[in-house]
């Protein structure tokens, strides 16, 4: 069992229960999923950036991602239906866990002038979600890239207000404002 789970059930479950009454330890709120998404437009141009992107993710994630391709083509932007255009992972159970330790203690604090994650990016389901603009906060990454991408992480929770998921998240050390 990954260490941040044992905490939320040692320690985050009977502190939610105790601020909010529930009255049976399965309405407390938890994490189901952390899904990361990374979009390439100039993948139209080059091809070759796809793979890098590929490379990236799966060296942040542990886990191969799923290349997201076009729906329909969009003269203005020059693609065609079905090119490649982004890629995406979504992790469950430990690797959740792990990589949100990960994220939490390692990514977040090296984020230049990071002062917090905006409270307004909760979608009124208890739903989280933010971007990193540049990849190389992650250790996993190297410097010397040509390319630097952003990442869009959404994190869902099993909560039914904003307030519930800013609870469980800020006993989870996210550092929202």
């Amino acid at each position: 069992m990954s260490q941040l789970k044992s905490y939320y059930i040692d320690s985050i479950v009977p502190e939610l229960t105790k601020q909010f009454g529930y009255k049976n330890p399965m309405q407390v709120p938890k994490l189901k999923k952390i899904t990361l998404n990374m979009g390439i437009g100039e993948a139209a141009n080059d091809k070759k950036l796809i793979e890098s992107a590929v490379k990236d993710m799966a060296a942040i994630s542990g886990q191969k991602p799923i290349i997201t391709k076009t729906r329909k083509a969009v003269a203005s932007f020059k693609i065609r239906d079905g090119w490649p255009i982004g890629c995406k992972v979504t992790l469950r159970g430990n690797s959740m866990f792990d990589f949100l330790q990960r994220l939490v203690v390692i990514s977040l604090p090296r984020v230049r002038d990071f002062r917090g994650l905006n409270p307004k990016s909760f979608d009124g389901r208890g739903n989280y979600s933010f971007g990193i603009k540049e990849l190389i906060v992650f250790p996993e990454i190297d410097f010397d890239t040509e390319h630097v991408w952003g990442l869009d992480v959404c994190i869902t929770t099993t909560a039914t207000t904003d307030d519930h998921a800013m609870a469980l998240l800020k006993l989870f050390n996210i550092p929202i404002k």
